[in-house]
This record gives structure tokens, C-alpha cells and sequence, in this order.
């Protein structure tokens, strides 16, 4: 049998500000859902994702809605009703287990789930939780009005963990709102162990919690940095191409490949970012195949490389350095074919040009250099 996680995701999180749900806004450069997302969907042991979202909003889908893990289905009025119709849902595939999780938890780890999904082995509910340790008092008007007991008591965080049917036939009997699935569970008998959770793990509430999650996340990303600096000579030719751009001009750049000096820079940037050497290394200009090749073919390569090693590619910024011909008018153009390239949104591909002020080769008109910066990041 299947282990499902069930994310709920149809509220409208107004506590949180930013005049959206909060699961839909931006977090470490993605977005809240985007996070608890990929936790799932990354996790070997969980082999489906029920995302339960608000009709209004199909259309914040993206990509996932592709997902081979992912089935979607829309909430309800209250969170126990949005639980219940991923519930239902579910009953459609052959389940288990079924982890059940709030949206707005997205710095989870996969060390939690592992334990959730252990407990589960012995028992029919499992959750994580933390001691509470701080003093509690019970107050009112603004004042301590008395002191209470913090043995036993604990933080509860999710996802939380149960079999499957138990579960589903303990909430199509729970008629009264519940603070979470585990108060369901208790309802109906079933016996939650509690495994340890992570402060780490927080539910972003607050306004001011969208920076502490952005630090947690922060710290959990790979980001990387290379840097890509070309040169090719002026030779016979009537155009150069520049950045994927056929561009007029009375000369042709000389190389092995089409020379062209701005996708070289492109791609031993992202190869400098992945400590992959450069161009040379991957396609040697002794190796006759290369000889006229066209620079996509390398830059598809560095990007493919990229890719196969969990990185994303967060933007690009290529300078082009030459006196003629005149990069402004096709700098667009550039920038268009370069994210075509490497499958990006135009607004992460920067392609502009500078002069030397007739200094060195670049002034003389000898030939165009390029240098580029690459920025990787692996979640």
C-alpha cells in the first residue's frame, strides 16, 4: 500500500499580511507552498501528495499541477472540512499511511518525517512535538492571574501521521471544530505517539515569521558563484554572433566553434559555479566534431550539467566588451535567445556592452571580449 502526504493549503492566511494567501507568497526565492512541496515530493518513502487548495486558486499551480507525484483537490470551508474532502480524495488510492501537514510549516526536514513514518510501524497515529518549556501563566486584562503546570505539556507541529483508514473514518464521525487531526484522532480512540520535533519547523502566522523562515531556508541552500571571461579576434566575415544573435558586421570572430564570445563566457560561468573546469575541458578544440559547432550546443550542456546535479540556475549577467558593432539594438534579442537556451524567464538572462575607450585589443578593434557571472542554487 501507498504513503500519502495530504497538504493543506485552501485557506486565505490574512494574519500573515501581504495582500495574499501567505502559502503563495514569495519565501528564499520561491514561494511558501513551493517549499512544503518539494519536502514531499522529494521524500522517497511518500509516494503520492494530496495538495487540497482553494478553487480561486488553480491558477497558482505552476508546473506541480504536471507533477507525477501530485493530485489536487479543493478544501472546504473550515480546515477540518479541506482534511476531509483530501481524505476522500485519497480513498481513490490503495493508502496506508497518510501524513497530513499544514502548508505553511515549509522548513520541514526529512529527518521528521522519517520519524513520524517509524512511529507508525507501532502505533496508529504519530506526531511531532516539542516540550514546552518556558513558564506558562493564564492571564486576563493584561495581568498574570495565575500560574500553570508545564509537565507534559507539549508544542504540537505537523505533519501528523496515521493509518489511513483509521484516520478517514475518524473524521467523517468528528462533528466539532478541532484544533488539528491529532484532537480527531484522540476523539475517535486512536493512540498518537509523539516523536520529537525541530524549532526549525515552524508555521509561518505572522508577518515578522516570513523572515525567520527565510533564514532557516537560507541556510539550507547551496548557492554558488562563477565567473566566465572570453576573448576571440576579428577575422574575414561579413557578421559576428553574438549571444545566440546573428549580428552584421564588416568582420567574422575567429574560433574553433562560431565564436561566439558571449554564450563561451555564459557557459564556463556556470561551469566555474559547478568546479567543472570550462569549455575546453568538455568539448577539446582539438576534437574535429567541434570545429564550426555552434555555441548552444555548449551552453545546453552546461546547463543540462547543472541540472543533473540539483541546481537551478538563479540568473545570469553577460558583458560583452567592443567598439563596433553596436550591442544595444540586438541586446534584447540576446537576452531572448540566451533564456530560450537555458529554459529561463528573460528577466534572469542580463546582456549589455561596454567599450574599452579605445584601450587594449577591444579599443584597437582587434576583437570583442566577454565576461559573465552565473548564479547556482540547489535548494
Amino acid at each position: 500500500m501507498k504513503t500519502a502526504a495530504l497538504i493543506v493549503a485552501a485557506g486565505r492566511g490574512t494574519r500573515a499580511g501581504g495582500g495574499q494567501p501567505k502559502q503563495w507568497r514569495a519565501l528564499a526565492g520561491r514561494r511558501v507552498a513551493d517549499w512544503t512541496l518539494q519536502a514531499f515530493v522529494d521524500h522517497a518513502a511518500i509516494d503520492l501528495v494530496m495538495l487540497v487548495i482553494h478553487p480561486d486558486d488553480q491558477g497558482q499551480l505552476g508546473d506541480w499541477v504536471n507533477h507525477d507525484k501530485i493530485r489536487i483537490c479543493y478544501g472546504g470551508a473550515t480546515r477540518d472540512a479541506s482534511v476531509r474532502n483530501g481524505l476522500d480524495a485519497l480513498t481513490e488510492e490503495v493508502i496506508g499511511n497518510v501524513l497530513i501537514h499544514d502548508v505553511a510549516r515549509p522548513c520541514l526536514s526529512s529527518d521528521i518525517i522519517d520519524r513520524v513514518l517509524k512511529a507508525l510501524y507501532s502505533h496508529q497515529g504519530a506526531a511531532p512535538a516539542l516540550p514546552v518549556v518556558d513558564a506558562l501563566w493564564q492571564g486576563a486584562d493584561g495581568l498574570v492571574q495565575e500560574i500553570r503546570d508545564r509537565d507534559g505539556l507539549y508544542r504540537a507541529q505537523t505533519p501528523q501521521g496515521f493509518h489511513f483508514a483509521a484516520v478517514l473514518a475518524a473524521h467523517r464521525t468528528h462533528s466539532d471544530p478541532a484544533a488539528d487531526d491529532v484532537e480527531v484522532a484522540r476523539a475517535a480512540g486512536i493512540e498518537v505517539a509523539i516523536v520529537s520535533g525541530e524549532e526549525t519547523n515552524l508555521k509561518i502566522t505572522r508577518p515578522e515569521d516570513f523572515t525567520r523562515a527565510e533564514n532557516i531556508l537560507r541556510g539550507q541552500m547551496d548557492i554558488r558563484l562563477g565567473n566566465g571571461y572570453d576573448v576571440h579576434r576579428f577575422g574575414d566575415g561579413d557578421h559576428v554572433v553574438l549571444c545566440g544573435v546573428t549580428v552584421p558586421h564588416d568582420r567574422g570572430l575567429q574560433g574553433h566553434s562560431d565564436a561566439d564570445v558571449g554564450m563561451h563566457a555564459v557557459t564556463d560561468a556556470i561551469y566555474g559555479a559547478l568546479a567543472e573546469g570550462d569549455i575546453g575541458r568538455h568539448f577539446p578544440p582539438s576534437d574535429p566534431q567541434w570545429k564550426g559547432a555552434a555555441s548552444e550546443i555548449f551552453l545546453r550542456h552546461a546547463v543540462e550539467l547543472a541540472t543533473s546535479k540539483g541546481f537551478g540556475i538563479g540568473n545570469v549577467d553577460c558583458t560583452l566588451v567592443c567598439e563596433y558593432p553596436k550591442i544595444g539594438p540586438h541586446a534584447a534579442a540576446m537576452q531572448a535567445e540566451m533564456a530560450r537556451i537555458m529554459g529561463l524567464a528573460p528577466d534572469r538572462v542580463s546582456v549589455k556592452a561596454t567599450t574599452s575607450e579605445r584601450l587594449g585589443f577591444t579599443g584597437r578593434g582587434e576583437g570583442i571580449a566577454a565576461l559573465a557571472t552565473a548564479t547556482l542554487v540547489k535548494p
